[in-house]
């Protein structure tokens, strides 16, 4: 839901905290080895036992519940869209095999339809889990959650309302986060989020890539913020603990990217698309080659992106649209698809990426109107305000167009990729104002 490539975090990913926190261990399928192994090739070789044990037992329901809980957890820890359906897939078996007293399995349906961004199902099998069992604060907050990529507010607010109290618990937390940014209450979120991992760093049952991702969140936070030092210390810690986690190296590409360091930023962004090749990282390092002077290399990457929204077919891919857009592809077809997908899914990122389509294409009133559907909750997010003041200034009004962008460098003044963009936009209308006086 990020501004810049978190897609990664727009889907969060706390599903192995929730199935902890409601006492599902990751059992191991063998007696201790020394020398310990890693935790990835723990998780892949129970996968492999489970496959097994599944395969010998037809009409078995635990152990596909187990099944789809692991291959969830490599999909969130790997970026891999087949585990994503791998954990689909054997949550449907299970179910299949024992729909009763079965929230585990139905609990990991429901992430993985989100995951994938199938909106529908899975705040139809979200619905249903709570329905059977309303007392896990897991569960709950999940429904939430996937109100809340809906755009619809009015029951996310409520659900949130219901969870505020259990703001500590895991599960809980990043999403009770998310929902205070969403409103613009950007100081509440960070202090719950921070309080969340130092809970994440006390349990010895967490895999130490879900620790990192709490690092990560807080790391996309504070560079939605502006506060690159904040954000380069979560991401060293988080690193320190999960060292080729493609969701950590991108945000470190973000980061070098926002203090101009391009070099860096195609180190990092190599590393990550090297092992997971999603579309903003794609996009962040042909422009960072761009901005090395090396044309030839940035539209290898600018390609590589525009082709992987076709090649991986997805509902509501926002890298890739918001990737059309700040390249100038593909503008009309993007335009017509954002406005079909806001009448499903009403959030406030989907009508800034709509408002911005519609101003790109020249249709001023229609940018308005979907701009202000965008900033009716109040978020703080530099690419709204930026996108605001653009579709502002071209209306005419430069009064608003400077608060917006003023605004803009208020919440975020490292922002990339259009901080100096921001800026010789003020400086321009300030010119303006002195010489209309």
């Amino acid at each position: 839901m990020g501004s810049f490539g978190t897609g990664v975090v727009t889907r969060v990913g706390i599903v192995v905290a929730a199935l902890a926190a409601a006492g599902w261990g990751f059992a191991r399928a063998w007696s201790a080895t020394p020398p310990p192994l890693a935790e990835r090739e723990i998780r892949d070789r129970d996968i492999v036992f489970y496959e097994r044990r599944a395969a010998r037992d037809p009409q078995g329901a635990a152990d596909r519940a187990q099944l789809a809980g692991l291959y969830l957890q490599r999909a969130r820890e790997r970026g891999g869209v087949e585990d994503y359906r791998r954990a689909e897939d054997r949550a449907r078996q299970s179910l299949a095999r024992r729909a009763g007293r079965n929230g585990k399995a139905q609990l990991v349906l429901a992430s993985s339809l989100l995951a994938q961004h199938r909106f529908g199902e899975a705040r139809a099998a979200a619905e249903a889990l709570v329905a059977i069992d309303s007392t896990p604060l897991g569960y709950r907050a999940l429904l939430g959650e996937i109100q809340l990529e809906l755009g619809d507010y009015h029951a996310a607010r409520r659900a949130y309302g219901g969870l505020a109290p259990a703001w500590r618990h895991l599960a809980v937390a990043p999403r009770l986060a998310r929902w205070a940014e969403i409103e613009g209450r950007t100081g509440e979120a960070r202090y719950i989020l921070n309080a969340a991992l130092a809970e994440a760093r006390d349990r010895p049952d967490l895999p130490r890539e879900q620790v990192a991702w709490f690092h990560l969140r807080i790391a996309d936070l504070e560079l939605r913020s502006g506060r690159l030092r904040e954000a380069e210390r979560a991401l060293r810690e988080g690193l320190a603990l999960a060292r080729d986690d493609a969701r950590l190296l991108a945000a470190r590409a973000r980061l070098e990217a926002a203090r101009g360091r391009w070099t860096r930023a195609v180190r990092w962004g190599e590393r990550a698309v090297a092992t997971a090749p999603d579309i903003a990282t794609l996009a962040l390092v042909g422009d960072a080659w761009a901005a090395r002077g090396d044309s030839a290399r940035a539209r290898a990457y600018w390609a590589r992106a525009e082709a992987a929204g076709p090649a991986n077919p997805e509902p509501f891919n926002r890298q890739w649209t918001l990737f059309l857009l700040d390249h100038g592809r593909r503008l009309p077809e993007t335009r017509d698809l954002l406005r079909a997908e806001s009448a499903v899914r009403a959030d406030v990122y989907g009508w800034d990426q709509l408002a911005w389509a519609l101003h790109l294409t020249g249709d001023r009133a229609g940018a308005e109107r979907a701009m202000a559907q965008a900033l009716r909750l109040g978020t703080r997010d530099a690419m709204l305000l930026y996108h605001a003041g653009r579709i502002a200034l071209a209306a005419g009004d430069t009064a608003r167009a400077a608060r917006c962008l003023e605004d803009a460098l208020r919440v975020n003044p490292a922002v990339y990729p259009f901080g100096s963009i921001t800026r010789a936009l003020l400086d321009s209308l300030d010119r303006a104002t002195i010489r209309g006086r």
